[in-house]
């Protein structure tokens, strides 16, 4: 697979690997900034690095079956987004260094991934999971323009001693060019 970045206003995406250990067992492993996570927080150092080296790993086949993505501000490693392909739909997720949390960073990431991957690989059905309690990320999804479609499902998240509430959103954009996806959203 080639290598993919993208580049926003503010940041640039580029495919996340083993050299974001660091930052990413930061963010990955603290339990404020992942309550809300199915399968988060890695306890050790060494599940940051075995699922860093997945990322990596799936990056380099011809035709990954989904992708990870560094988010990078100002030169600096801040989280990660992704998309996951299943039944025909991409799913989208995200995480953020708690310390850049309340920027928009997250929405600007997501954005562009439904441009890029409605545009580059025709995309058109994409869905995002969230914590009924993640107000932030669910918030999220609305200013993208998801449609929330279930508010039934059950989760346990990784921290979590009890089930928690899901929602689920989707959205379903047109098969277009480059030019077309810059006004998917505006």
């Amino acid at each position: 697979m080639k290598r993919i970045e993208i580049i926003t206003e503010r940041l640039i995406l580029k495919p996340l690997g083993t050299e974001h250990f660091q930052t990413a067992k930061e963010y990955s492993m603290d339990y404020e900034n992942t309550k809300y996570m199915c399968r988060l927080p890695k306890e050790t150092s060494e599940e940051v690095m075995e699922f860093l080296s997945c990322v990596e790993a799936e990056w380099k086949k011809e035709k990954p079956e989904y992708f990870e993505f560094a988010i990078f501000y100002e030169g600096k490693h801040i989280g990660a987004v992704s998309i996951y392909f299943e039944n025909g739909a991409g799913e989208l997720g995200w995480i953020l260094n708690k310390k850049y949390w309340g920027n928009g960073f997250a929405y600007e990431a997501a954005k562009a991934m439904i441009e890029y991957f409605a545009a580059n690989m025709g995309t058109s059905h994409f869905v995002a999971h969230c914590d009924a309690e993640n107000v932030a990320s669910y918030k999220i999804m609305e200013k993208l323009g998801m449609s929330k479609i279930d508010g039934q499902g059950k989760r346990r998240n990784r921290a979590a001693s009890q089930d928690s509430f899901e929602y689920m959103y989707e959205m379903f954009v047109p098969n277009c060019d480059a030019d077309c996806a810059t006004k998917i959203q505006n």
